[in-house]
């Protein structure tokens, strides 16, 4: 009789406190087990919908925040090869400002091959405008990568109808990495038998192992030297943008893509 009181007191007991202690006389919670929890058949949990999902293989069972029901997730961790390259950053970004030059804004250096050097910084550069669009911020996680730079603008001139001469214009556009010269290419746009020529310019950049952390990537480009302008008849240079009703912004604007690949060191967490 005396265990059956005792069966039916603690019956009562556990149904007012509609809490359970495994190893514990003060649970903190509807069950709370102090000890190794060894489960030897289904873990069930109620999702969102108020169904019972029992999970797939290799999935975790994630908390979504108090009030609201767990979630199974699979997990997806790339399977990486040692000492091998991947990409690990890739974005593209456009600009329709551009930049213009007029003829007194000519910044051709005494020497180009001496202030054309890698690593210079942006400072001695001249009268170097940057596009203002394509000044972005990126992210290397490795101290063995190698980042790859695509830029694609037009360059316009407002060249009257002046036949097949040999009025033109030198330019040069430079890619930087956190205001430092790491790839130049200069071009010359050429007046012809149609007024306001343009041309489509490219480059390409290259730099490897940048310190990890966050980096600042811009583009800035110039007006070098003109040949045989008349300077009774002006002439504006743009780079980016369109200085002659013949092309519109759509037409003329700059693009910029970063790649970044990495050989692996660093993994983000897979959860929070």
């Amino acid at each position: 009789m005396k265990n059956i009181l005792f069966i039916l007191f603690s019956t009562v007991g556990l149904s007012l406190s509609a809490q359970v202690g495994i190893n514990t006389p003060a649970p903190k919670a509807m069950l709370d087990v102090n000890g190794n929890y060894n489960l030897r058949g289904k873990l069930v949990v109620q999702d969102a919908n108020n169904k019972l999902s029992e999970g797939r293989d290799d999935q975790l069972l994630v908390s979504q925040g108090e009030g609201n029901a767990p979630t199974w997730k699979t997990l997806r961790i790339p399977d990486y090869e040692a000492n091998k390259f991947y990409l690990i950053f890739n974005n593209s970004f456009s600009d329709r400002e551009g930049v213009k030059f007029t003829d007194s804004e000519e910044s051709a250096p005494t020497s180009r091959s001496a202030s054309f050097t890698k690593n210079n910084t942006f400072s001695t550069f001249g009268q170097f405008k940057k596009i203002p669009g394509l000044t972005k911020v990126f992210k290397v996680f490795s101290t063995q990568s190698k980042t790859y730079f695509q830029f694609e603008t037009v360059v316009h001139a407002d060249f009257g109808t002046v036949g097949n001469t040999d009025n033109s214009i030198d330019y040069g556009c430079g890619i930087f990495v956190d205001d430092k010269l790491v790839n130049l290419r200069q071009g010359n746009i050429k007046a012809s038998s149609a007024s306001n020529p343009f041309l489509t310019h490219n480059q390409i950049g290259l730099v490897e192992n940048l310190s990890k952390g966050d980096h600042t990537v811009s583009v800035a480009c110039s007006r070098l030297e003109s040949y045989n302008i008349n300077s009774n008849t002006p002439v504006t240079l743009g780079i980016g943008t369109s200085v002659a009703a013949n092309i519109d912004s759509f037409i003329s604007q700059s693009s910029l893509k970063v790649d970044v690949y990495e050989v692996p060191q660093v993994f983000n967490t897979v959860t929070n």
